[in-house]
């Protein structure tokens, strides 16, 4: 049998929401109609099996979730009134993996004949595993605050956290040894985004950078987000060093075994074998 999700849709046409959005004060102070669509997509699985609607979304509060958000915000662009309902609708609805938005508007003010203009924005829950290590002062202490940290941003929620586990260190070896563990979040924000976020947690747990591969009170390492391959100046995904990590593989195969690696194409479980394989020390690399 194959365990696959039932991904279903749910669609909201043109509710019709009386707003204040637009760049002239007359459309913020007289306001208008917009007309809403929503494409909701989740899994219904549990909800079609089982016949009851909290496991599922329920619609109808959804549409006056949305008439609520447009009427008690205003945005001079549509473009951000979307993107800030699609933002909201995930935050507010956990069950919904991605959102489609179109926010329309019939009485643009363009002087010429039509029926609308609109804006569509499409909006995703990713997927990110999170390598997380300290070797100076309380060690445990920010590791365990940086993890509630992360899970407190509304965007970013942690589901799995592995064990935390003491490794030596890597690279630079004359320096105390670490503690490492692997979290698996569930975020909005974009890969850049995300490491902003990460590296503001490491400033404030007051992490220097004066030495590469040096002593840290906190780092914080993007590993994977969802399947994607990226690289630019300050980012590499799949992190480009991760199988050569023993304090990367160990937690992160704890909470997630079967990932794949999108370009060497074998599971974090099989990069830790291979890993220890060739090192032939396990648990102390």
């Amino acid at each position: 049998m194959i365990n696959e999700k039932d991904y279903s849709v749910i669609r909201i046409k043109d509710l019709k929401v009386f707003a204040h959005h637009g760049v002239l004060p007359e459309e913020t102070e007289e306001g208008q109609d917009f007309y809403v669509c929503v494409e909701a997509y989740q899994d219904i699985s549990s909800a079609a099996v089982l016949d009851e609607l909290v496991l599922t979304t329920d619609y109808g509060e959804m549409c006056k979730h949305i008439e609520g958000f447009l009427k008690n915000n205003t945005y001079k662009l549509i473009e951000t009134a979307a993107f800030e309902l699609c933002k909201d609708i995930l935050l507010k609805y956990s069950l919904i993996d991605s959102v489609v938005v179109e926010l329309k508007k019939p009485s643009a003010p363009i002087g010429l004949p039509l029926d609308y203009v609109s804006v569509v924005k499409k909006m995703s829950r990713h997927k990110a595993y999170l390598s997380l290590g300290s070797n100076m002062e309380d060690r445990d202490s920010h590791i365990r605050a940086a993890i509630e940290e992360l899970d407190a941003e509304p965007a970013t929620n942690v589901i799995r956290v592995s064990s935390i586990s003491e490794t030596l260190p890597y690279g630079y070896e004359e320096q105390p040894k670490f503690l490492n563990c692997a979290v698996e979040v569930s975020t909005l924000l974009s890969p850049k985004d995300l490491l902003v976020f990460a590296q503001g947690i490491e400033q404030k747990h007051g992490r220097v950078r004066e030495m590469k591969w040096g002593p840290r009170t906190l780092d914080i390492d993007i590993v994977f987000y969802d399947d994607l391959v990226y690289g630019d100046g300050s980012l590499q995904i799949p992190h480009t060093d991760m199988q050569n990590r023993y304090f990367v593989l160990k937690p992160l195969s704890e909470i997630a075994p079967g990932y794949r690696h999108p370009l060497l194409n074998r599971t974090t479980m099989q990069l830790l074998f291979e890993l220890e394989e060739k090192s032939g020390i396990k648990g102390e690399t």
